[in-house]
């Protein structure tokens, strides 16, 4: 088959066109599934806040719910702990393998809880480490172990 330099020049372009389109409709198909992934993403954190906000609790029995780390535990002491706040939180099984035995040292991350379970109580407001600041003392009682 004979195919002038005019007709090959046609074909290319035909050719250059349907992948330059092709590409072009695939890029559109990406970053709009790229969009719809990041609302969909935002949805879910706005949903999750909402929940929480809905079933987050604050106090049990009089003592004060908090998460240190991704754990929540009870305080019964005075002042209430707030976030940042260094404590001493029980031995347990976990703490034993990884830190030895005695009272582990945490910080509060979050005030309330989500989790309906039992909580651990905190031994203590955790002395201050050399070089932090410390609350007054007179303010330091610490919470009792039950």
């Amino acid at each position: 088959m004979h195919v002038t330099p005019h007709e090959r020049e046609l074909a290319e372009a035909y050719q250059r066109g349907r992948n330059d389109g092709y590409k072009q409709a695939s890029d559109s198909a990406q970053q709009a599934s790229s969009s719809e992934v990041e609302r969909l993403k935002r949805r879910i954190e706005e949903l999750e806040k909402l929940l929480d906000e809905a079933t987050r609790v604050y106090e049990i029995d009089g003592d004060q719910l908090v998460e240190v780390g991704r754990y929540a535990n009870r305080w019964a002491g005075l002042p209430k702990l707030e976030v940042g706040d260094h404590v001493l939180l029980p031995q347990n099984w976990v703490s034993v393998m990884t830190d030895g035995p005695g009272a582990t040292r945490g910080t509060v991350t979050r005030l309330g809880s989500t989790y309906r379970g039992e909580h651990a109580r905190i031994v203590s407001r955790a002395p201050a480490e050399s070089g932090e600041q410390s609350r007054d003392d007179s303010q330091m009682q610490g919470g009792t172990a039950v």
